[in-house]
């Protein structure tokens, strides 16, 4: 039986969207939040996190390649990579189109988020939970990181909620230290760090963090729709700088050679080599290495 009602987001008090919801599928309190997917009328299956809109299948793609084609493409020969978060699947899926990636170590602290994705939104990982190469785990990033040896990954990405309730730890300066001590020497470390128009303070203090323990720190853009209030910023800390400035047509042989090419709706090689200009309102959050 089907009974439209509607979903307000509650990530900000003053503002926010709503979503018509034909048909609410899960409600589930975990240990670590509350949890919603309904059937939206506009954007698909949608998955609400303790009230804050994390996916919905109409443009998770926006989100899913920027978070991962970036960092693995800018790198060019990743073959470790570690996941934090992003239960939902959708970044393992597009790490193991790349075929440099030997091993994808996924480690998402809600199970709950996992089987709930495996149920009712399969497309957005499809085969990658049985791939040979991934090793999904249900635990603590932080815990992880923090006993990983060194120097044992290429690429870190950080798929978080925002840097509170449960994503409050990963956004330590502890966190960052051990990041970059596992990364290799070429390593490079991406989060979300929002929607600077509403969270300018989440870009300036992770930048700030980031900056303490990485040689070079910036930020690049991508506008997902459901993510509202502009450009998201999506963090971005290395030990080499050039990666954030790799070629258009390098990233393109890299992309059509590793066969990403055509499978995006978004990523392109000039919007990735774009997407590292960002508007003097975002830029300037980015702060300096004196701070």
């Amino acid at each position: 039986m089907s009974t439209d009602s509607w979903i307000n987001e509650t990530l900000y008090p003053d503002w926010g969207q709503r979503f018509r919801s034909v048909r609410e599928l899960a409600r589930v309190r975990s240990a670590f939040q509350d949890i919603v997917v309904f059937e939206s009328a506009s954007h698909g299956r949608v998955m609400v996190l303790d009230g804050v809109i994390q996916i919905t299948e109409a443009d998770e793609f926006v989100y899913q390649e920027m978070l991962t084609h970036v960092p693995l493409l800018a790198h060019g020969a990743a073959r470790d990579v570690l996941i934090i978060g992003a239960g939902d699947g959708g970044v393992l899926r597009r790490v193991l189109q790349h075929p440099t990636v030997r091993r994808a170590v996924m480690v998402e602290i809600d199970g709950e988020v996992i089987r709930l994705a495996k149920q009712f939104l399969p497309d957005i990982a499809g085969g990658a939970w049985s791939d040979a190469r991934a090793e999904v785990a249900i635990g603590d990033g932080i815990d992880y990181v923090r006993r990983a040896p060194d120097v044992c990954f290429d690429v870190i990405i950080v798929d978080s909620t925002d840097p509170i309730g449960v994503g409050e730890v990963l956004f330590t300066d502890a966190f960052y230290r051990n990041c970059a001590r596992i990364l290799t020497s070429r390593g490079v470390i991406v989060n979300q760090c929002g929607v600077p128009f509403m969270q300018a303070d989440e870009l300036r203090e992770t930048s700030v963090r980031r900056r303490r323990a990485f040689g070079h720190v910036t930020a690049y853009v991508a506008a997902v729709p459901t993510y509202v209030g502009g450009f998201m910023a999506l963090g971005w800390a290395a030990k080499d700088a050039s990666l954030a400035a790799t070629p258009v047509e390098i990233l393109r042989q890299r992309a059509a050679s590793g066969g990403i090419i055509g499978t995006t709706q978004y990523w392109t090689p000039e919007i990735h080599a774009g997407a590292f200009n960002l508007p003097p309102y975002i830029a300037r959050h980015l702060g300096s290495a004196s701070e």
